[in-house]
């Protein structure tokens, strides 16, 4: 039997597994009888993830942004698909290597179902199901393609054709369950069913925080254009009729709230910077909106939290965990329970139906989306999901800045050009922000308002550029006169550091 057609076997085998595994994982999860996450795919991504060092996560966040799931995604299909086609090759040969071989991977599949949050008896069903179709293949299609190697065209005709079937019966049941497993449709519904109530004092946006520059970020990000990073590897479809909050640990009493009592709640605007730990200086992973939600402290006061209590853990639907210090939960920070971005519904992919937003802390520790639990705990007894991976237990941001326009790169004209920017330190704001030409003085940029200390700020400085290449420094002062390190350190393990410097040409 030929190599190729032998490889051919193994990758059809290997599709059809996925395919009714798949399949099989959207039925449950439709249906209510998945407890956790039944698709092998995602299981296994998630374990990877969950195993990610640090260095590694950085050089996928810098490689790929918010493309690094698809980036997953694809590097594991290729990876599935050369040792298919190597299970395909040794079975033809010896059978009953082949099928152990293609059993053994399909094991560690069902391992990785049964090691994620809420995993219940009968979440592997559909990878053990799928393992056993993929074997009927492998069964079928050797004896077949040995014929048709040394057949006639009827034979290898019969083949292809019996091949390319199972392949799009795998394809099908794959899309299917797809489909049916991230229930797209109803939590759509129930978002767009939505009627927001009005916040007591809604947040009023001034002329001036936005600068008249071609280029620069918009003080405000639109929600389609908002960074994403999580652990999700498929956004969870939560509806808000099945959402509830609960709050226990270290507490007087437990609470627990459902989305109708959220939405009788005091709710308020607030105009809150977020950012990854994973941003490197000059980097595009922050967004500054408008959140609309109930703050956490209130929640936390019918609580109760009890004497000694310094960090409270937050839980994702999905499992991902955040420690955050008590204390910035209960003064008097704008940190909520979000159920809005920028005067809509939160969008699915950004915690729909609540998430927390907490002003002044890195996203890591403080915004977890698709929020269901607050635990009342200390920091020596419980860790946050990325503590135990390396990162700092708190993720206070630090002071930074970023240079907009011109790019680097760039190829300008003499004369009169605005070199502009953003500047953050949240929940301390920004005092002064300073540019540098070819490391000669520092000259002050002008800034636009500051509505809140919670956001970044615009600024821009006019340069008389002159002929040649150039390089362009800025580093920020925030409201406590601590100005920005010059210090280069990579975000890990408490976030970026350094003075953002771009070169641009001047013809």
């Amino acid at each position: 039997m030929k190599r190729s057609w032998s490889a051919l076997v193994g990758i059809v085998a290997g599709g059809l597994t996925l395919g009714v595994a798949t399949l099989l994982a959207g039925l449950m999860t439709r249906t209510g009888l998945a407890t956790g996450t039944p698709s092998p795919v995602v299981a296994v991504g998630g374990v990877f993830v969950d195993h990610t060092p640090p260095w590694l996560k950085n050089f996928a966040v810098s490689s790929f942004g918010t493309n690094d799931k698809l980036a997953l995604f694809i590097g594991m299909a290729v990876v599935l698909t050369a040792l298919c086609a190597l299970f395909g090759i040794l079975g033809a040969r010896r059978h009953t290597a082949g099928l152990v071989a293609f059993v053994v991977v399909g094991a560690i599949g069902a391992l990785a179902v049964a090691s994620r949050p809420h995993a219940g008896s009968f979440d592997i069903l559909p990878t053990m199901i799928g393992i056993a179709a993929g074997l009927w293949a492998l069964s079928v299609l050797w004896p077949q393609g040995a014929k048709a190697s040394a057949g006639t065209g009827i034979d290898r005709r019969r083949f292809l054709v019996g091949g390319a079937g199972v392949a799009a019966a795998a394809a099908t049941a794959a899309a299917i369950g797809q489909s049916l497993g991230q229930s797209a449709a109803q939590a759509a519904e129930s978002r767009s069913a939505i009627r927001l109530p009005t916040a007591a004092n809604p947040v009023v946006i001034p002329p001036g925080a936005q600068l008249d520059v071609k280029g620069i970020t918009p003080y405000v990000m639109p929600n389609d254009a908002f960074y994403r990073i999580d652990t999700a590897l498929v956004v969870p479809q939560l509806d808000t009729a099945g959402w509830s909050l609960k709050v226990h640990g270290m507490v007087d009493q437990e609470v627990t709230i459902n989305w109708e009592t959220l939405l009788t709640k005091p709710m308020r605007d607030a105009l809150v910077t977020l950012m990854c730990v994973s941003n490197e200086v000059g980097g595009d992973l922050t967004g500054n909106a408008v959140w609309t939600g109930w703050p956490v402290r209130e929640l936390l006061m019918m609580a109760g939290p009890q004497a000694g209590a310094d960090m409270v853990l937050s839980t994702s639907i999905d499992g991902w965990t955040a420690g955050t210090p008590l204390s910035v939960l209960t003064d008097d920070r704008n940190a909520l329970l979000a159920i809005a971005m920028n005067g809509e519904p939160l969008p699915l992919e950004h915690g729909f139906p609540v998430r927390m937003v907490v002003p002044g802390l890195y996203g890591y520790v403080s915004a977890t989306k698709w929020v269901t639990e607050l635990k009342v705990t200390r920091f020596a007894d419980d860790e946050g999901y990325w503590t135990p991976r390396g990162w700092s237990a708190r993720g206070p941001v630090k002071t930074e800045s970023r240079i907009d326009v011109p790019r680097s790169g760039d190829r300008v004209k003499t004369g009169t050009v605005a070199v502009a920017g953003i500047a953050w330190a949240q929940h301390r704001g920004i005092k002064a922000v300073e540019v540098r030409v070819d490391n000669g003085p520092w000259q002050a940029a002008r800034l636009a308002e500051e509505p809140t200390i919670d956001s970044w700020r615009q600024w821009v400085m006019p340069w008389q550029a002159v002929k040649g290449s150039h390089t362009i420094t800025v580093r920020a002062t925030d409201a406590e006169g601590l100005v920005q390190t010059e210090q280069d350190a990579p975000p890990a393990p408490d976030g970026a550091t350094g003075w953002h410097t771009i070169t641009v040409n001047v013809d």
